[in-house]
């Protein structure tokens, strides 16, 4: 089964410039767990006067956590987001730490050292807590394949970084192409070069933008690597307000009908998930939502066809 982590009310909701009320992201987070998606992440614990939209997080983590078979994920930029994170019992904590110190430093404020520290002092945090009640933690490492800052990012420094966040105290790895620069051929040396330093068992998601349309052709090839997690948002919201020209997350309700198609199983209702995307566009009014499934349709007999792996 491949897990299709929903990020939009994150990512897509932080690249908007309004704030949208609680009960609607209340309602677009129950909407799309009643169709299946099994991973939200619901918000971040961050500066909210930087990031207003992200104030609600901690009534939002409540809320979900009260919905059935729902992973709660959220972000953190440092130990003080952690902390706020597990007092509302986020199940899932991510941390970004970007391969491009210099994006590091606007996003974070902090540079890849200080951000080692702090992975450290989180895993102290969780640490500290009764196994049952330790959050998954993950480090995920931004503009892991180019920036729009600084261009290229050496694959050696995605392998050093993976492996010093290991060490630090993290479960687990994520790639972000958080300014949409990778490829499929990047994807799958990215991923082989992770994987052979710190284990296939410490980095099996990835978070892609569709910035210059490869999202699913990368999505392919992060699949045919091992795969088992991808990140995506409802109606491709999403970007990176730190990264100039970073766009749109992959469309969760495409990259769900691609895997279906191709005989995945995702345990999301297809039909369901529509639906959502039709209120969340209603609600958005004139938001920057996109796709191709939902202009199309789904194919003649689409329940008799889909396939299983």
């Amino acid at each position: 089964m491949i897990l299709v982590s929903e990020v939009g009310p994150r990512d897509g909701v932080q690249s908007l410039d309004a704030v949208l009320p609680l009960e609607l992201k209340k309602r677009w987070i129950a909407a799309e767990a009643a169709a299946g998606v099994r991973e939200i992440e619901v918000g971040s614990f961050v500066n909210y006067k930087m990031l207003p939209q992200m104030a609600d997080t901690a009534e939002l983590v409540a809320f979900a956590r009260g919905l059935p078979d729902l992973n709660v994920a959220v972000l953190v930029p440092n130990l003080r987001g952690a902390q706020a994170a597990i007092a509302a019992g986020a199940h899932k904590i991510s941390i970004p730490v970007s391969a491009s110190e210099t994006h590091s430093l606007r996003n974070v404020n902090r540079s890849h050292s200080q951000m080692l520290d702090e992975v450290s002092s989180i895993r102290g945090e969780i640490d500290a807590l009764p196994e049952a009640d330790r959050p998954y933690f993950e480090a995920g490492i931004a503009t892991a394949f180019g920036c729009t800052i600084e261009g290229n990012v050496p694959e050696s420094t995605i392998v050093r970084l993976a492996e010093e966040l290991i060490a630090a105290g993290a479960q687990e790895i994520g790639l972000s192409d958080t300014t949409g620069y990778a490829d499929p051929a990047m994807i799958r040396s990215r991923i082989k070069a992770v994987h052979r330093a710190v284990g296939s068992d410490r980095l099996t998601g990835v978070h892609l933008h569709n910035t210059r349309g490869l999202g699913l052709a990368n999505a392919l090839a992060a699949l045919d690597c091992g795969m088992t997690t991808l990140d995506s948002s409802l109606g491709g919201l999403g970007g990176c307000p730190y990264a100039p020209g970073a766009s749109g997350n992959i469309v969760t309700e495409d990259l769900v009908f691609m895997l279906e198609r191709m005989g995945y199983d995702t345990g999301v209702d297809l039909e369901k998930l529509l639906k959502v995307r039709e209120t969340l566009e209603r609600d958005l009014a004139d938001g920057p939502i996109f796709g191709f499934l939902a202009e199309a349709g789904l194919p003649l007999g689409w329940a008799k066809t889909k396939g299983r792996k």
